[in-house]
């Protein structure tokens, strides 16, 4: 798997949208000056993200964009997964994009690339927002002390 720019700014946003849940809507260049992502590429990933159903948006003074649903119900897979396409580093061991190999019935490789594919998808599923959010706060907060 390879995570492109926009997999990893869809998750810096959606982890910024998580440490603030109760705080309402968060303006893009408070998400991009917090993340460090470029506001115009900001803006498209965001717009994305509302499209897959993990952002709603709000228009106006006190607008911008909040997490769909609680953080705590929003793997990181899910969310490389809309930005990105499989999690599988190889198209022959994907679930969902299989491609067809013509060595596959005799290839020895291949029972490699579905242990990593499903040791990375195993972690990215489990993993949410919300553990993201609180490992972020804990290394804030050793920071801070």
């Amino acid at each position: 798997m390879r995570l492109s720019t926009k997999g990893e700014y869809a998750s810096r946003a959606m982890l910024e949208l998580a440490l603030h849940p109760d705080e309402g809507a968060l303006h893009i260049r408070d998400i991009s000056a917090a993340q460090d992502i470029p506001e115009r590429y900001l803006e498209q990933i965001l717009l994305q993200l509302k499209r897959a159903g993990y952002l709603r948006s709000r228009k106006g003074p006190h607008g911008g964009y909040s997490l769909a649903k609680p953080p705590s119900r929003i793997s990181v897979a899910e969310v490389i997964r809309a930005m990105d396409g499989p999690l599988a580093p190889i198209g022959c061991v994907s679930v969902t994009a299989k491609a067809f190999c013509a060595r596959e019935a005799s290839c020895g490789l291949k029972g490699l690339w579905k242990e990593v594919r499903d040791a990375i998808a195993s972690i990215l599923e489990r993993t949410t927002f919300e553990d993201l959010a609180e490992r972020t706060r804990d290394v804030r907060s050793i920071l801070v002390d």
